[in-house]
This record gives C-alpha cells, structure tokens and sequence, in this order.
C-alpha cells in the first residue's frame, strides 16, 4: 500500500496549491512555496534506493491522471481568484509562480508518462495537457530526438561540459521547437501531404493554446489572462532548466548503445515522488514504455544531490560546476566511460577550459567505464 500511496504526495501538493489559490490573499504562495520545502526535506532525507511494491497498473496510474488533469485546471482556479479582484501585485506574482510550478512539477513527468504509453487515448491527454507550459508539440522531439540522441552532441536536452543554465536554455526552447515541428513536416511530407498542411499538430497546438487562455480570460477576465500567459512562458523556461541537470555533461559516441551510465540520476525521496520517478529514469532510455513504477535505482551509479538542490546550485554556475558536475564528472570519466567516451569527454574538457583530469585515472578505470553496458 505504501508503494501506492507516497505518489499521491504530487496530488495533495496540488490540492493545497488550488486551496491556497481559493482562499486569496499570500495564501497564492503555497504552490511555489512547496518549492523551498521540498528541497529542504529533500537534502535531510537519505536517497531513496528502494524498489516499488506494485502490482496493478491500473491503481498506480490513478495519480498521474489526477496530476495532469489537476494542472491545467489549476490555471482556471487562479484565474478565478484573480477575477474577484484585490489581488496586489505580489499577490498575483504568487498566482503565476504556483501556476508555473505546478505546470512542471509535478505535470511534465506526469504527461511525460502519459505520452510514453502505447494507449491512444493516454497519449492524447498526455500531449495536450502540455499546454500549462506551452509546448503541445514537445513530445515529438523528445520521443524521436532525445530518447535516440541522448548523450550526443544531437541532442538538445544533453548540455555540453562548461555551459551554464542561462547559456543552456534559451538555444534549448528553439531547439526543442525546431526538431518538434520538422519532424512533424518530415512525418506528412513522407505520408504524401504538405510540410505544413492542415494535418501539422503545431496547428493543433495552436488551437489547444488559444482554447486553454480563452477559458482563463472567460473566468477571470485581462489580469487573469495576462497571468496565464506568464504562466505557461515561466513554466516553459523552467521545463527546459530542469532538463539541464537530467544528462550534464555525459558522453555517448554517435550509434552506440545506450547504457546506464548516460543519464544523471536523483534519488532522493522527494525528487522521485514528486516526479512520478523521472529522475530515476535509467531503465527509462532502455525501454520507453517501461511503467514509471518498475524503474529501480541504479545502486553502481553516481549519486547526485536532490534535483531542486541542483537547480538551486545552478543559479549560481560556479557553485554548479565546481561543488557538483565536475566532480561527478570526473568520476564519470574515470570510472564509467568507455575509451571513446574518455576521447570525447578530454576535448570537451578543454573547450571548457576545465581540468585534464585523466592522467589521475585510477588503475582499471578504462576497463571499469567499458563493463557497465545497459
């Protein structure tokens, strides 16, 4: 029952955050107040190494479908307090704040979660409930970009070593944005239909987006609009930003295998449960249609801190890189990549300006990186 219960935590961070939005005035702040509180329990708790007890599908999904349903309406019952009025500005800051917060944690690994499933229908959802974080189309580049490319200079969600957040996630967004929507013009043309006929889902989303802020101005009028606009853009800013942290700096030659060892995980209690286990996400690269449930820590792996740790360490890249990445990474190098993989990292290295740190490799190091295959 255990295993069940602890992924209602996201759900019950949502029903708080809709609570806080219900009763007005600072008590706006509760959904991106849960931001520092969970960060803080986070980091005191020990990583969390344990598999998940659970047996039905059905049940265990029950919270992801209440999580990425409970998002998009989030936005509407903010727009509802900010229709009544009286709301200062730092009121309505907390509005959009909570609304953004709760656009990425907990809903991008729940609709994430939604998309990887074979169900139609689940995909759907999955797809057009990214609208809190304006991006309907995101599932595309991630599905055949990044689960292909991760690790590779290809991809877009893999920061090369010495990029800092800021540098990181504007390219990011125009990235994504690009591949999602030429892969969908590629998809028609090779179906015998125009780059950008009707069929395109960039439309779609389009029309999806416009639906979702005529409902937030219906409800609560100008202000709210303003505010569910500046929602979904923050909230598209930090979903690239948390994807930072997820493959920092790790290497993979172009068409070798995935492994293991080619994603960063966070295992602490809170960063798996309040996302559906997105951050521990190894066996995920492995096979896409894996329930989030099933996926075990991998106990041979670096540890990371907690995620919101990272993203709090990122906001100042030199505490990032020399308290956290390149001492991971190092390790990385020494201990889990493959003589390729060493080849590659050493030029990154010195593009960065970092450290030659291979010459310290332990005795063994190369044969070590070189064993731990998916």
């Amino acid at each position: 029952m255990y295993s069940y219960l602890i992924y209602y935590i996201p759900v019950l961070v949502q029903l708080a955050t809709a609570a806080g939005f219900i009763a007005g005035g600072d008590w706006v702040y509760v959904g991106i107040a849960s931001f520092p509180f969970f960060a803080l329990l986070d980091t005191m708790l020990p990583d969390d190494m344990s598999p998940r007890r659970i047996k039905s599908k059905s049940i265990a999904y029950i919270p992801i479908w209440l999580a990425t349903l409970l998002s998009p309406a989030l936005f509407l019952v903010a727009a509802w307090q900010i229709g009544q009025g009286g709301l200062t500005f730092w009121q309505l800051a907390g509005c959009v704040m909570g609304c953004a917060w709760m656009g990425v944690v907990p809903l991008v690994p729940a609709s994430h979660e939604l998309y990887h499933q074979r169900s139609a229908f689940a995909r759907f959802v999955g797809h057009y409930a990214q609208v809190c974080y304006l991006d309907c189309t995101r599932d595309i580049a991630h599905v055949i970009g990044h689960h292909i490319d991760v690790a590779t200079p290809k991809d877009g969600d893999t920061a090369r070593r010495g990029l800092s957040l800021y540098a990181f996630t504007g390219p990011a967004i125009i990235r994504s944005t690009r591949e999602a929507w030429g892969a969908e013009s590629d998809a028609l043309e090779k179906r015998g239909k125009g780059r950008w006929s009707l069929g395109h889902r960039l439309y779609k989303a389009l029309v999806a987006q416009g639906l979702f802020q005529l409902a937030i101005f219906l409800i609560g009028g100008w202000t709210a609009l303003a505010a569910g606009v500046a929602g979904v853009v923050v909230a598209r800013i930090w979903v690239e930003s948390f994807n930072y942290f997820q493959h920092y700096g790790l290497i993979r030659v172009e068409g070798a295998p995935i492994a293991r060892r080619h994603v960063w995980n966070h295992l602490g209690f809170f960063s798996r449960t309040m996302a559906f286990e997105i951050t521990n996400h190894a066996d995920h690269h492995l096979d896409s249609y894996q329930a989030f449930y099933r996926l075990v820590p991998d106990r041979s792996a670096i540890r990371m801190p907690s995620v919101f740790v990272c993203f709090l360490a990122a906001l100042v890249p030199p505490l990032w890189h020399n308290m956290i990445i390149k001492p991971a990474l190092k390790r990385w190098d020494n201990e889990f990549a493959s003589a390729e993989e060493r080849k590659l990292a050493r030029e990154q290295n010195g593009a960065a300006g970092w450290p030659d740190w291979f010459d310290e490799a332990p005795a063994g190091g190369k044969a070590a990186g070189a064993s731990q295959a998916a």
